[in-house]
């Protein structure tokens, strides 16, 4: 017993110390929680330096670091990694996101992976374009995985897989792959109207005007540029990305030739001069454009001060890729009017800034230009470069959609591959399922014969049982017809023989008492009068005998005020007797009526031994579904602080009991006689 208390105790003990550990490691995290928060937001504080934020996003991931691998964790370390891509710290940025990518695979976090997928495509995107297809198709794929009808938040999924969508479609329109960049767009619009967030919806409608206007769909084209416009209401941005779009719509009239058309949206573009004079940048690249299309179109206005002010502007602000469209335009304009040394020293400049920038679409207009304004064969040599680029490109552009193809396709194979191990595993878990079932079922069933077995034994232990029972009921039936039988008899000994014999007696000394005068009259009197009350006595014995066990012939009432009639005579008291017709006698327990009618006998004997009343009632009634009996006398009463209970008020007391009664005797004064009241329920 005091090992068992002993290892009870121990057991507590463990159970509280492990209790008092999480307890303060929970008080830690909360605590080392606010220090990251405390570090986030103090970097969030724009107005300090750089160096400052950086060592506030060091000090909150070394806090970071220390907690334990969870969700809470992974969230902490995006909001690290997105200030870092703030900072332009963009090799941290990376790596922050590769760590939290690895913890989210170890705790089979797909939201997590989905996320830091994305986050490493926009690191990817501008640098290496396949690892961004990778990453984002990587995400995508998650993203696609999930059934709405599972998400926790279906809305929110919905706009970060949007984001991811239009992600992939623009870097697929860059190789090209136009259809499937609208595919892509497209959903990516469906996802941000499913979201109810429009904020990129003005990027999907600029997507898809880029890729109109380069399958020659300008109305189209036209058309989704006004949609970006119309959407960027809902951008914080909405006069930039109005200029924008403006801008883009001008450059498919361009393109489609209709310089009048591109003159008037560069001019609208050009009337929001509040917000052109804050960004210099748009301010040159428009006006660039606008003197362009007046060259196209024949116009020579402006031309070229309308250049070189824009590329003054584009200089100051070391705009590399402006300075090299400008530089283009120059070229071709001074092409235009037979000054080839002055178009090729542009045109090398664009050459040499496209280069320099990777961009191969001025690289091949500035190789055109050169070509026809240098020597004859410097001018090959310019052409051949152009040939060698514009076939390299095209296989770059095949070996993208190939890389992009693979990609897709390893995705899918190991898809496959991890559906076939899912479908196995789901295999051999229903298998191991079926045999836990069967086996289960196996231990029912036996379980169930042996209850059979105990249930059949209990139901012939209970026949054999209530057989036992039956023989005794027979025998105690059989008892009780005999006491009956002997009962009967007595009473009719004492009556037909005992009190015929003493009524004989008594008739004889009344005989010689009418004849005889010689001094022994009063006492002969007095005898007589001794042999009259022995009768009673013997007629009430007799009574009682013949009463004990009430006969079905007989109508219980007619008992009763048959017993009272009787008694109250014999004393010569006045009696009413008044029994409600509501209660079916017939229904009422057997003894039941024996003990009322004992209850009955009893108070009467008290009556006449006790009260002196001269007269008493005797009332049956029906209430809720209870027996009600009242006996009222009219006698002395009784004194409740002397009166002792006496054999026969203890009789009443228990009989009233066994019928699970109330019984109350009231004294009504000291003058008035006495209520005894009984209550039985039917």
């Amino acid at each position: 017993m005091k090992s068992v208390f002993t290892i009870i105790s121990i057991f507590f003990f463990i159970c509280f110390f492990t209790a008092c550990i999480d307890s303060e490691s929970d008080q830690t995290n909360d605590l080392k929680s606010n220090l990251i928060d405390t570090k986030i937001n103090q970097f969030k504080d724009k107005s300090k330096p750089e160096n400052e934020r950086r060592n506030d996003l060091k000090k909150a991931y070394g806090i970071i670091s220390t907690l334990p691998d969870n969700s809470f964790k992974i969230e902490k370390l995006r909001e690290i990694s997105i200030g870092h891509y703030t900072l332009k710290d963009f090799e941290l940025y990376k790596d922050m996101n590769y760590r939290a990518l690895r913890l989210s695979k170890k705790l089979g976090d797909s939201l997590g992976m989905a996320k830091f997928y994305g986050l490493l495509g926009i690191y990817y995107r501008e640098r290496q374009l396949d690892s961004a297809y990778k990453n984002f198709y990587d995400a995508e794929k998650i993203y696609a995985s999930f059934d709405e009808s599972l998400q926790r938040d279906p809305i929110s999924y919905a706009y970060d897989h949007g984001k991811i969508l239009i992600d992939i479609a623009k870097i697929s329109r860059k190789v090209k792959d136009y259809s499937k960049s609208e595919a892509l767009t497209i959903e990516a619009i469906k996802k941000f109207k499913l979201s109810g967030n429009e904020k990129y919806l003005h990027l999907c409608y600029i997507n898809l005007g880029i890729i109109s206007k380069y399958i020659e769909r300008y109305e189209d084209a036209v058309n989704y540029h006004l949609k970006s416009i119309e959407y960027s209401e809902v951008d914080n941005r909405k006069v930039k990305n109005t200029v924008f779009g403006y801008s883009n719509i001008g450059t498919v009239y361009k393109s489609n030739k209709r310089y009048e058309k591109a003159k008037e949206y560069y001019k609208k573009a050009l009337s929001y001069k509040e917000y052109l004079n804050e960004n210099p940048k748009t301010y040159s690249r428009l006006l660039d454009n606008l003197t362009y299309v007046n060259f196209l179109s024949g116009n020579k206005e402006g031309i070229p001060d309308n250049f070189y002010k824009s590329l003054r502007i584009r200089d100051s602000l070391n705009d590399r890729a402006g300075i090299s469209t400008n530089s283009l335009h120059l070229a071709e304009y001074y092409q235009s009017i037979g000054k080839d040394s002055i178009a090729k020293t542009y045109a090398e400049k664009a050459k040499d800034i496209s280069l320099e920038l990777n961009n191969n679409e001025e690289l091949l207009k500035s190789y055109e230009i050169l070509s026809d304004v240098s020597e004859s064969n410097i001018g090959l040599t310019f052409a051949q470069a152009h040939i060698r680029l514009s076939d390299s490109l095209q296989r770059e552009e095949r070996l993208f959609k190939d890389k992009f193809a693979r990609i897709r396709f390893e995705t899918a194979e190991k898809e496959e591959k991890i559906s076939k191990i899912s479908r196995e595993n789901q295999i051999l878990l229903f298998a191991i399922l079926g045999l836990s079932i069967l086996f289960l079922l196996g231990y029912i069933i036996f379980r169930q014969q042996q209850n059979n077995k105990e249930l059949l034994f209990e139901q012939k232990q209970q026949q054999s049982n209530q057989e036992i029972y039956r023989l005794l009921l027979s025998q105690q039936v059989k008892l009780e017809e005999g006491r009956k039988l002997e009962q009967q008899r007595m009473s009719e000994e004492l009556h037909d023989g005992v009190l015929g014999r003493l009524f004989g007696v008594r008739l004889s000394l009344d005989g010689i008492n009418q004849r005889a005068n010689d001094g022994f009259t009063d006492a002969r009197t007095k005898y007589i009068e001794e042999l009259k009350s022995i009768e009673r006595e013997i007629r009430l014995i007799s009574h009682d005998l013949g009463t004990e066990m009430l006969s079905p012939e007989i109508a219980y009432v007619d008992v009763v005020e048959s017993l009272v009639s009787d008694l109250c005579q014999a004393h010569e008291i006045e009696f009413e007797f008044a029994n409600d017709e509501n209660i079916d006698w017939e229904l009422v327990d057997n003894q039941k009526k024996v003990n009322l009618f004992r209850i009955i006998q009893e108070s009467l004997q008290n009556i006449f031994k006790h009260a002196q009343a001269k007269s008493v009632k005797i009332n049956f009634d029906y209430v809720d579904d209870k027996i009600n009996l009242t006996i009222l006398d009219d006698g002395i009463g009784f004194k409740s602080s002397k009166v002792k209970r006496g054999i026969g008020l203890k009789n009443i007391t228990s009989r009233v009991k066994q019928m699970n009664g109330v019984v109350d005797f009231v004294n009504n004064t000291e003058s008035t006689g006495t209520t005894v009241s009984v209550g039985v329920p039917m």
